[in-house]
């Protein structure tokens, strides 16, 4: 009797309203997406290793790179230089440490003019069309039919004093860089510019600027945004090529490209760490970049889920 006033008690008993569940959208279910692969986690954590030494390398090293000594000349490795010293002297894991500053620099600012220069051209192109979208489309053609890094070693040839600061690196490399960026932009506003949501706001009165960058830009920008970590990998990996060729950087500013360099023959001699050094922090920050920019694609496009 006690067990079937129970089973009455407990089936006509309130049930608790559920809590209603938080709204998701693109951007936090791809967050949720990418918080759960373990290839994330470990490629921005050396990110913020890699930019954290670009910002503060002094914080990992209390040698100066340019103290050179040839009474060290290729001293072996020890508790207090890990890498040992080139062939003039000089502390390799300071100056391993120091070049991280110029190719990530290099990545960061050259990728952030690219996107906004990029982001602009494709955002006019796509919304305006007709000759709008014929004069962006044939100067992205333009620039398309000329390579990435032979565009950039072209501008650096010719601006002779390209070693004084990285700008004319970033620059050299922006100029080449952002068809990418205006190409993808300008399909995604083509797309999105005839969409209901788009309408509503013109006949409430919105700007052709509001409706551009308010209405249409944060939900066309998505494809974008893998392309960012891809960018910042390749004009990394670009300006390590430009100074492995000697048109980037110049003594004494230190990069791992002009590392590489300087000691690409010294595997066969006896010193295989002052090409190894370097090569394994620079493959480090391209692979990371080029890791979390497919898995950021493959987040924010359900069909690769």
């Amino acid at each position: 009797m006690s067990d079937t006033t129970e089973l009455i008690r407990e089936s006509t008993a309130p049930i608790a309203p559920r809590k209603p569940e938080k709204n998701r959208n693109l951007w936090s279910d791809a967050f949720h997406e990418l918080r759960k692969r373990p290839v994330v986690i470990a490629s921005s954590l050396i990110i913020v290793v890699l930019i954290f030494i670009a910002a503060f390398p002094g914080l990992f090293t209390s040698e100066d790179p340019e103290d050179c000594r040839l009474e060290r000349f290729y001293g072996a490795p020890s508790g207090g230089h890990w890498f040992g010293f080139d062939q003039f002297g000089c502390d390799y894991f300071s100056m391993t440490m120091y070049g991280a500053r110029p190719s990530i620099v290099v990545g960061l600012v050259g990728t952030t003019l690219i996107v906004i220069f990029g982001s602009v051209l494709g955002a006019v192109a796509g919304y305006y069309g007709g000759i709008w979208d014929t004069l962006v489309s044939r100067v992205i053609d333009v620039f398309n039919a000329i390579p990435f890094v032979l565009g950039a070693i072209l501008i650096l040839a010719i601006w002779r004093s390209a070693g004084d600061t990285v700008w004319p690196t970033i620059l050299a490399l922006s100029v080449f860089g952002w068809p990418f960026t205006a190409r993808i932009l300008r399909a995604s506003f083509i797309e999105a510019r005839n969409l209901d949501y788009v309408h509503a706001a013109r006949s409430l009165g919105a700007s052709d600027g509001r409706l551009m960058f308010r209405h249409i830009f944060p939900n066309a920008m998505a494809p974008m945004m893998s392309g960012v970590p891809l960018t910042i990998g390749a004009l990394i990996e670009a300006e390590a090529t430009l100074s492995f060729l000697g048109l980037g950087l110049k003594p004494p500013t230190v990069t791992w490209g002009s590392m590489i360099s300087n000691n690409v023959d010294k595997v066969l001699s006896g010193h295989p760490l002052l090409l190894i050094a370097p090569a394994l922090f620079l493959l480090a920050a391209t692979m990371s970049f080029a890791l979390l920019g497919d898995a950021i694609r493959d987040a924010l496009d359900p069909k690769l889920r």
